[in-house]
């Protein structure tokens, strides 16, 4: 007999919180959440956060008066992570703690890992960066250069946040500095298994923190091929040796400036590939200025939370005989529990699903930490 006691509502009521307790990357950045419903690939106008700067009050001249101008982004509604199943564990369940067991708990953490990896993309905006690639961080040095970063990025210093990857984090957990951290008043880090908050920010772990692979195969000499105006995005280079293709994230460091890669370019010919889209725009720089291309890394992230931002969208109910659906919300997250009935295999269908999209803000508020 199929389960009659739990209803939508209960699961998807046990179900938000679990979620909202596995998910790591939009916790920790901008998050725009609204009641409209929405489906997927719908785009959506989002409010940047304002930055103003302090100066100086000068008694003679009077105030600086900034404007005050609230600009937006649009972002697409391009993911619905989702967890499908049917199973008689399922259809024969009889109490909310055996469907919670089998499907709940399960689902929610397997969505809250796919937003998580999702978000974690993101790294392909950023062109700030410290460290070298192949080497992974391990000491608190590693961690104050990412402090140093934003600090010449002049990122807010409140609310700063790094997310690295299971290496970096194993090595940091074996830092004596942190290993002790209960001689010091706190074992937060102990206790836990965090990496805790450290030169001020908060340092966490993630399996999802991504490793880049550049679309370089081999490269020599490699340098500007034609002079760049000051204000373009598009840069020529070429080389003695230089094979492969360029990938959106790859990272640049050209004249003492660093760039990132915006979109995957065509594959070198004749040691030369034109037309490369990056970001920052340029300084005026030379014909024949000195290219040096980053290789392969992990992309650990230390960032302001301004730098991106998370965007959900309740989903609609779904139209349809025997369909039922409910959609609550909780603290800015918003789940959809959809049950219906295979006659086929005459069994309960479930589903889980969350809407949502990521943007960069302000990517000069963020920095790659190469492992």
């Amino acid at each position: 007999m199929a389960n009659t006691f739990v209803t939508l509502k209960e699961i998807a009521r046990q179900a938000l919180p679990v979620l909202h307790q596995n998910l790591l990357f939009p916790n920790i950045i901008y998050t725009d959440y609204a009641q409209d419903f929405h489906g997927v690939g719908d785009t959506v106008k989002v409010r940047k956060p304002v930055i103003y700067e302090a100066g100086d009050f000068n008694e003679a001249s009077g105030v600086q008066w900034q404007d005050i101008v609230e600009d937006s982004v649009e972002v697409t509604l391009d993911h619905i992570a989702t967890v499908d199943a049917r199973a008689s564990a399922i259809e024969t369940a009889t109490c909310i703690d055996d469907l919670n067991r089998v499907f709940v708990e399960p689902a929610a953490i397997a969505i809250a890992e796919k937003i998580n990896s999702d978000g974690l993309n993101l790294y392909k905006d950023v062109f700030r960066r410290v460290g070298t690639a192949g080497q992974t961080p391990s000491k608190l040095s590693d961690i104050a250069a990412a402090r140093k970063a934003l600090n010449l990025a002049q990122a807010p210093t409140t609310g700063r946040c790094a997310v690295w990857d299971v290496d970096a984090d194993a090595n940091f957990m074996s830092l004596d500095a942190l290993v002790n951290a209960e001689k010091a008043g706190s074992n937060q880090a102990l206790r836990e298994g965090s990496i805790g908050r450290i030169y001020g920010m908060d340092n966490y772990m993630s399996q999802a923190v991504k490793k880049h692979e550049t679309g370089i195969t081999s490269a020599a000499g490699v340098k500007v091929n034609g002079a760049v105006a000051a204000g373009s995005t598009h840069v020529s280079i070429d080389g003695t040796k230089l094979e492969g293709y360029l990938k959106k994230g790859d990272l640049l460091t050209i004249g003492g400036g660093e760039y990132v890669v915006v979109k995957d370019t065509s594959a070198a010919a004749g040691n030369a590939i034109a037309g490369v889209e990056v970001y920052p725009p340029m300084p005026q720089t030379a014909d024949d200025a000195e290219v040096t291309l980053v290789g392969s890394h992990v992309a650990n992230l230390a960032f302001h939370p301004m730098a991106f931002a998370y965007v959900t969208r309740p989903l609609s109910n779904p139209d349809g005989q025997g369909v039922e659906s409910y959609v609550t919300s909780y603290n800015g997250l918003s789940l959809r529990v959809t049950r219906g009935y295979d006659q086929q295999y005459k069994r309960s269908v479930y589903s889980m699903d969350v809407l949502y999209g990521f943007k960069t803000i302000y990517p000069e508020l963020a920095a790659r930490i190469l492992g």
